[in-house]
């Protein structure tokens, strides 16, 4: 049965090279159509000026050439035209059909006619079809051909980095974004807050600023469009606006963790630049050019903060680099001015095109899409981790995230389990669309080993994955901290600044500014530091966290709200950054942050008269702890005299154990018990 399965195929192979036949484009072969024929001639040669001007333009050429293709679709060398416009266009698959006709209508189309017909299998994923119609190409050429052996060579190279990755693909669930996100239009280039809740992306579809159409291209203007999630899917899609979308075109580029600064693209000048806009309460400030550091007369065209936003990783093709496009990084300064650009260096950059540079929250993990390092095709992602001042080499985060075609815009949410990207391989709304990639981690049997199994599992993904119970990923080593920042009596959302503390160095790491509409904030703490986190606001008392996280503690997402009370009598806070050496009176350290914010309030309102208050947990006897509690608060008022406050102004009191917050039967508990407190007691 299979026999005649392949005996037949085979037979319809032989049937199509007999009858398929080269029309060339002569008024012989259109007895009766001139006026068709002059139109199609018409469109070819404004194709073929377009085409001339290099593979940047394929792409534009495309509409013209397929115009000329309605009126004579066997044409050899217009069916190879079309074919290398689509491998340079979104739709490269769409590319096959055209190839494959135009070697059977004739196999003498073009010298490098094996060389695009292994291209198009290297697309469809058939690595050995693929070698061997590459090396049937690279016997043709000519020892002076250097550039074309080096091209070939790599795509060799390529395929058999398909083979290898084929047989240990990653386990993923891939949804489609579905109608509120996408259209028939194209979107790509997602961005997104550590926590998913906001997405912003780039659009070709009617209803954007402006409302212009390319054309040639026959597309719409990109715009910057946003939608926000609502339970398990995301909202209708609306376009940003101006004044961060304008009438040219406006693409998104790097969203920071907290969803306050948007970096954008704009090629309407200088090659392309970035610019940066601010959300202020529910408005975005006019982009801003990111300065000489950062653009060039060259091209920047991607972006991504650090975790702390001290540091901006960016793309450039500037003079100095090790191949087209590089990543460099620069950093801020105190006057928030970015210093001089550093190039990464070549553990990341290659010869090749390095871009769309991704940073995770985690504050040490790199995404990047690279044409270099073990690419199995057009751009790959890649993944890199800081360690000990060092990036470690590019890991190839594996097959079907990643294909034979472009895959350059990937944006990692801050759980490391869910990631975002375009698509246009996979069946959608039309054009490119985006998709949610849910990475479930590894099982004994690996569930993917072709793209035309990840279409298949995204059409219909519960029958395309086994039943086995999911192995958990691998997770980030970070806590993101989010809530809102709000006033303690009227529950109105407050604009506040949260300093991220290191207390071990007694360093600010980053400072940070919840939303003046919403009172909204989000900070990303990597593991491995004992963090202080000091919310503040004129008129208010200020309010601290502590958080001590191992390095080997694993993502987790705490949600916070704090109410910031104003400077009243009667009003009290806990200082919760204040630490005592165990079992004794001594402030270590790592207080000495907190400890000066409170000599700051009391500086600032010398009105004010106050009570500093500790307090122990139930371990101990009544007595004991008593002793310890005054002992405690004694010393913190000591060291606000020392620094140059009123002994007057300040009291000292030891609660022991008779005041407790939180019960005494759990460790953590008795840790909330352990307290000191700032109290007003009058204003004068």
């Amino acid at each position: 049965m299979i026999m005649k399965k392949i005996s037949t195929l085979i037979l319809i192979l032989f049937i199509g090279v007999l009858t398929a036949q080269n029309v060339e484009f002569e008024k012989k072969n259109f007895p009766g159509r001139k006026d068709e024929l002059k139109e199609a001639l018409a469109n070819i040669k404004q194709g073929n000026e377009i085409f001339e001007q290099g593979e940047n333009f394929y792409r534009d050429a495309l509409p013209l050439y397929l115009k000329a293709q309605d009126f004579n679709p066997n044409n050899a060398w217009l069916n190879f035209r079309i074919g290398i416009c689509y491998l340079n266009s979104f739709d490269k698959k769409k590319a096959f059909d055209y190839i494959q006709k135009a070697f059977l209508l004739n196999p003498q189309v073009d010298p490098k006619i094996r060389y695009y017909t292994g291209r198009v299998y290297h697309l469809n994923s058939e690595w050995d079809k693929a070698i061997s119609e590459y090396k049937m190409y690279q016997s043709q050429l000519k020892s002076s051909q250097k550039e074309e052996m080096k091209d070939v060579t790599k795509k060799i190279d390529e395929c058999n980095n398909g083979k290898v990755l084929s047989q240990t693909p990653i386990r993923v669930w891939v949804d489609n974004l579905g109608p509120e996100v996408n259209s028939p239009y194209h979107e790509y280039s997602p961005v997104i807050t550590a926590d998913e809740s906001v997405l912003m992306f780039t659009s070709r579809r009617p209803g954007g600023v402006g409302n212009k159409m390319d054309e040639i291209k026959n597309e719409y203007f990109e715009d910057i469009w946003v939608s926000y999630k609502s339970g398990k899917r995301y909202t209708q899609a609306v376009d940003l606006g101006p004044p961060v979308n304008t009438e040219n075109h406006d693409a998104a580029v790097c969203l920071s963790p907290d969803g306050s600064k948007l970096i954008t693209y704009q090629g309407a000048s200088n090659g392309g630049d970035l610019f940066i806009s601010y959300l202020v309460g529910k408005q975005w400030s006019k982009p801003e050019n990111l300065g000489k550091a950062i653009n060039t007369k060259y091209h920047e065209s991607s972006a991504s903060f650090s975790y702390d936003g001290k540091i901006l990783y960016f793309v450039s093709d500037r003079d100095g680099g090790l191949g087209g496009h590089d990543i460099y990084y620069s950093e801020i300064n105190e006057k928030g001015k970015f210093e001089k650009a550093v190039n990464l260096g070549p553990t990341i950059n290659t010869e090749y095109d390095d871009e769309a540079v991704y940073m995770m929250p985690d504050g040490k993990t790199m995404y990047f899409c690279s044409k270099g390092h073990n690419t199995i095709g057009g751009y790959d992602v890649f993944k890199t981790t800081l360690e000990n001042g060092q990036w470690t080499k590019p890991e190839n985060i594996g097959i079907p995230i990643n294909t034979p075609d472009d895959d350059a815009f990937f944006a990692l949410a801050g759980n490391g389990r869910h990631a975002y990207y375009s698509s246009a391989a996979l069946k959608g709304y039309g054009g490119m669309d985006l998709y949610k990639i849910t990475i479930l981690g590894p099982e004994k049997q690996p569930l993917l080993n072709t793209q035309d199994q990840l279409i298949a599992m995204a059409a219909k993904p519960v029958n395309n994955l086994k039943t086995e119970q999911a192995v958990e990923p691998t997770k980030p080593k970070m806590t993101l901290l989010k809530g809102i920042v709000y006033d303690a009596k009227t529950n109105a959302p407050l604009e506040a600044i949260l300093n991220l503390i290191d207390n071990e160095k007694n360093i600010i790491l980053a400072s940070f500014k919840s939303n003046s509409a919403t009172g909204k904030y989000l900070v990303t703490l990597p593991s491995g530091k004992n963090y202080g986190i000091a919310v503040q606001r004129e008129g208010y008392l200020f309010h601290s966290e502590n958080f001590i996280l191992p390095a080997d503690a694993d993502y987790q997402e705490i949600t916070k709200d704090i109410p910031l009370k104003k400077i009243e009598i009667g009003n009290a806070i806990v200082l919760k950054n204040i630490f005592f050496d165990f079992d004794k009176a001594t402030l270590r350290p790592e207080s000495y942050n907190e400890l000066d914010r409170l000599l700051k309030l009391l500086t600032e309102n010398p009105s004010i008269k106050v009570e500093l208050s500790a307090h122990t947990d139930s371990k101990g006897s009544d007595e004991y702890n008593m002793k310890l509690s005054q002992n405690r608060a004694q010393s913190v008022v000591t060291y606000l005299i020392s620094k140059g406050i009123p002994a007057d102004r300040m009291i000292a009191k030891g609660y022991g154990e008779t005041q407790p917050i939180d019960t005494n039967d759990t460790e953590e508990g008795r840790q909330n018990n352990r307290r000191v407190e700032f109290k007003i007691i009058s204003i004068k």
